[in-house]
């Protein structure tokens, strides 16, 4: 089904709806909300949590990318869930591993979390991300979004991890660098 289709059945509150999105994107929620909490359990409550509040949200705004607004919602709702679980260390540090790479580049004692959701360090980011090459800033998305390993994106884009993990350390350099010349 395609996705305007999914989105009309939202908007006239068709429960049809909630299974074709789980159809077309349980397996994508599901991978996002594992990379972040490590656990198929919790990962399986937050496909459900994700759909839940998709069938809140659409009807009030139309995304124009449905499979970019399942992804935010799911990554979202995986990070609230993994705050909830923090006294336990779920996730096996894979997020905390994943935002201490970035922590170098932000400003501030604020935790990572808190300073990449400021707004203004988000546009920024955000002009930063649409200035990279496609595969530059789909690698940088994979592990910084996503929360993916480096073996996995190594795989998705046919390079050596090595390559990957080079990338990324170069990509967060310019990041530094960017977010300094802003006045950051």
């Amino acid at each position: 089904m395609e996705d305007r289709d999914i989105i009309r059945l939202f908007q006239s509150r068709d429960s049809e709806s909630l299974r074709q999105t789980e159809k077309k994107y349980g397996e994508f929620c599901l991978r996002i909300a594992y990379n972040i909490l490590g656990s198929a359990q919790d990962a399986e409550e937050c496909v459900n949590d994700t759909l839940l509040k998709l069938w809140n949200a659409i009807p009030g705004c139309v995304p124009s990318d449905l499979k970019a607004f399942v992804a935010k919602t799911a990554r979202n709702t995986a990070l609230d869930r993994l705050r909830a679980l923090n006294a336990q260390k779920r996730g096996g540090g894979r997020i905390d591993a994943v935002l201490s790479e970035l922590e170098a580049c932000l400003p501030g004692g604020e935790s990572p979390e808190e300073t990449y959701d400021a707004a203004a360090l988000k546009a920024l980011i955000d002009r930063f991300l649409e200035g990279l090459g496609a595969r530059e800033r789909g690698i940088f998305m994979q592990r910084y979004f996503f929360a993916e390993d480096t073996a996995a994106i190594a795989r998705k884009y046919g390079t050596p991890r090595a390559n990957v993990r080079l990338i990324l350390s170069r990509t967060r350099n310019k990041l530094k660098a960017y977010l300094k010349s802003e006045g950051y």
